[in-house]
C-alpha cells in the first residue's frame, strides 16, 4: 500500500483547509486510514481514524471542527480542518493499517504517506 497526502498550506487562525490522503496498492486489505500530527518538539499525535464500515474518531482537541470524509471510487480519504488555531501546526502524516490474507499467512501491517505541513497564523 502506498500512501500519498496533500492539502497542507499556510492559513490564518480561524481558516480552514482540506487533507487528502491518496491510497495505491492493495487497497483491498485497508483496515483503518489515520491522521496524525507532529508539531516541532512534540510527540506525534493520534488526530482521528475512520475505519472500513465504521464512524471515525476523533481527539478531543478537533472535535468539532475536523471532519474526516472518504471517497471510496477514487481511494481517498479527505481531513477537513474548520476553525484552525495555531496549535493546530504541525506536519500531518496519514497511515493505513492493513491486513493481508496470504496463502502462506496473514500479514498485519501499517503503513505511512509522506507529511505535509500545516501552519496556522495568529
Amino acid at each position: 500500500v502506498q500512501l500519498q497526502a496533500s492539502g497542507g498550506g499556510l492559513v490564518q487562525s480561524g481558516g480552514s483547509l482540506r487533507l487528502s490522503c491518496v491510497a495505491s496498492g492493495s487497497t483491498f486489505t485497508i483496515n483503518a486510514i489515520e491522521w496524525y500530527r507532529q508539531a516541532p518538539g512534540k510527540q506525534r499525535e493520534l488526530v482521528a481514524t475512520i475505519s472500513s464500515g465504521g464512524n471515525p474518531n476523533y481527539v478531543d482537541s478537533v472535535k468539532g471542527r475536523f471532519t474526516l470524509s472518504r471517497d471510496n471510487a477514487k481511494n481517498t480519504v479527505y481531513l477537513q480542518m474548520d476553525s484552525l488555531k495555531p496549535e493546530d501546526t504541525a506536519v500531518y502524516v496519514c497511515a493505513a493499517d492493513t491486513t493481508h490474507h496470504r496463502p502462506d499467512g496473514t500479514v498485519v501491517a501499517r503503513y505511512w504517506g509522506q507529511g505535509t505541513q500545516v501552519t496556522v497564523s495568529s
